[in-house]
């Protein structure tokens, strides 16, 4: 995307849950959709960008929402679902997420195993029958990393060579402690990386404020295993420039969380939303 593009708010909400919905994009990228009530009693907001899901292991982030698009604070703790296909047959077994907290609203986390490209429908327990619209790409297709996909060096600002970027973390009242060394610097240290790029100050939906407080309550406990590198979106004050960071990793969205092993290859990427809970049960399973 161009630097003078703008990042597409990573929870932001179409009222079309047709096919065609969930290629909407932004000037910067893809948005997220809202499926309908209809028949169902929730209303189902997607947490996760379009166009970046390549066929193969998907984590489809999902939150539940009134007629009036509140997002739902005390949902079942445990939902069920399915994919289906633009017919409506299913696809796989039914599978299940655990309900996660975090600011605005929880989010399910489900995850399922796509091999073909296409656009599939998520229809959620208690959600629009039809379910909600998302895409899958083709492998290679995306530009942004992904698993199994190596993580472009990069020098991200740091404190001691900000590289034009002011400020270089955007957190009140103090800035994160993840700008000592650059992005290039964490991948060449023989530990894995958990890479976050991501504004606090100026994300849409303020899940980038919870999304960096959450690495940092947990960054002590996987030092020895990892190196925790933040960037910017916006490379001013004003939130109109955006940051080279964004460009050297093809971002079209925010916030975004790479995390990789010591050789710098991609094992994870959570788009959009998580919380601490999520972001320690994966790095566990690492």
């Amino acid at each position: 995307m161009a630097a003078t593009g703008v990042l597409a708010a990573c929870g932001s909400e179409s009222s079309d849950s047709s096919p065609a919905a969930a290629g909407n994009t932004t000037a910067g990228g893809s948005t997220p959709t809202r499926a309908t009530a209809a028949d169902g009693t929730y209303i189902l907001v997607q947490r996760f960008p379009q166009d970046v899901q390549e066929a193969g292991s998907l984590r489809l982030p999902m939150s539940l929402a009134t007629g009036d698009g509140e997002l739902i604070q005390d949902g079942p703790i445990t939902l069920g679902a399915q994919v289906t296909d633009v017919d409506g047959a299913p696809l796989g077994d039914p599978f299940s997420a655990t309900r996660r907290d975090v600011s605005p609203g929880p989010y399910y986390d489900f995850r399922t195993e796509i091999a073909e490209p296409g656009v599939y429908y998520l229809v959620v327990d208690g959600g629009p029958p039809d379910g909600a619209a998302f895409q899958v790409m083709a492998p290679g297709t995306v530009a942004v990393p992904g698993p199994g996909q190596p993580l472009p060096p990069f020098d991200t600002p740091t404190v001691d060579d900000a590289r034009d970027v002011d400020p270089i973390c955007t957190r009140e009242p103090e800035p994160c402690p993840f700008h000592d060394v650059t992005l290039a610097e964490a991948l060449a240290s023989g530990k894995g990386v958990v890479y976050l790029v991501g504004t606090p100050a100026f994300c849409q939906t303020g899940t980038c404020a919870p999304a960096l407080e959450s690495i940092i309550d947990i960054a002590d406990q996987y030092s020895d295993r990892y190196v925790f590198v933040h960037a910017e979106v916006y490379a001013d004050g004003t939130a109109t420039t955006i940051a080279p960071a964004v460009d050297a990793a093809s971002l079209t969205f925010e916030p975004a969380l790479f995390i990789t092993d010591a050789s710098g290859t991609v094992v994870e990427r959570l788009d959009a939303v998580w919380n601490e809970a999520e972001l320690v049960d994966v790095l566990d399973s690492l």
